[in-house]
């Protein structure tokens, strides 16, 4: 049985599964979906369209499925669709798709920190971390695995990898390549996200094709369809293809290496960047 907080508010239309928990002073809005097992904390405002699946624990004031902060946005029923088992912390910003009928979509076991802002029609894969006030703009993609620093920024459109890592002030304006570490305004590829992949099961040999991909895009002195076209004809790997797939279907084109900026070293110095101790070690020991 559900236990809803006398002071909570609550629209019409409203399905609650069981074991849902809505504490004092929660909103609801008209057409709300919750699952089973779910946690909507004091103050958190769920507005019209919002559906959520089961065992998620959404924290105080937190708002999800408001309007888009988009001036094109006609009014139109939209939605916000949140998986299985996320933790959406204090004051999170979850916005609704503007397009009538389109979804603003999160999938399962992710993690968003507080200030975390999540713009419309973003699409969130599983197991993703978003460190506090990290924020995507519009229409942005993020793949399985993700994690995305405190206080980074997005341009619109733009899609983040499997269990590629950015760092922490960044920005970034281009695709960030599956499992690449990136950092810096703009964000610029540095390494390889090593720790990340091993924490994933990627076994060594899987890793070492990973090596050889950044090698062949951001050491060769190739350009990016030459470099394809090597790792498709020399890497067999699942990872190496789903690397390929990932800058075939690019449409902003992926982010730069950080050897093309006379300037690295100096961002190094401002905190930008991670060092190359830090991040460019593709050692295995």
């Amino acid at each position: 049985m559900s236990q809803i907080h006398p002071t909570a508010i609550l629209g019409k239309n409203i399905e609650i599964g069981l074991g849902t928990v809505i504490e004092a002073y929660a909103v609801l809005e008209d057409n709300v979906k919750i699952g089973a097992h779910n946690r909507i904390r004091t103050g958190a405002y769920l507005a019209s369209g919002t559906e959520i699946g089961n065992h998620n624990d959404i924290h105080m004031h937190a708002v999800i499925g408001h309007t888009p902060q988009d001036l094109a946005f006609p009014g139109q029923p939209s939605k916000t669709l949140i998986g299985d088992h996320n933790q959406i912390r204090e004051f999170a910003t979850i916005h609704r798709g503007t397009k009538p009928g389109s979804a603003t979509v999160i999938g399962n076991h992710n993690y968003i920190m507080a200030y975390c802002h999540l713009a419309h029609n973003v699409t969130l894969g599983n197991r993703v971390i978003l460190v506090n006030n990290a924020s995507l703009t519009g229409y942005c993609e993020v793949e399985d695995g993700a994690f995305l620093s405190g206080m980074t920024g997005f341009h619109q459109f733009t899609r983040i990898g499997r269990l590629a890592l950015v760092s922490a002030l960044s920005a970034v304006n281009k695709d960030i390549p599956p499992f690449m570490i990136c950092g810096g305004r703009p964000g610029v590829a540095v390494g390889i996200n090593v720790v990340g992949l091993r924490r994933a099961g990627i076994g060594a040999e899987a890793r070492q094709e990973i090596k050889q991909a950044f090698k062949l895009l951001y050491r060769s002195g190739l350009n990016t369809s030459q470099a394809l076209e090597a790792i498709k004809n020399s890497l067999k790997s699942p990872e190496a293809a789903h690397l390929a797939a990932f800058i075939e279907n690019s449409k902003r084109g992926i982010i730069d290496s950080a050897t093309a900026f006379d300037t690295l070293q100096a961002r190094k110095g401002a905190g930008t960047i991670p060092s190359a101790e830090d991040s460019d070690d593709f050692s295995e020991e």
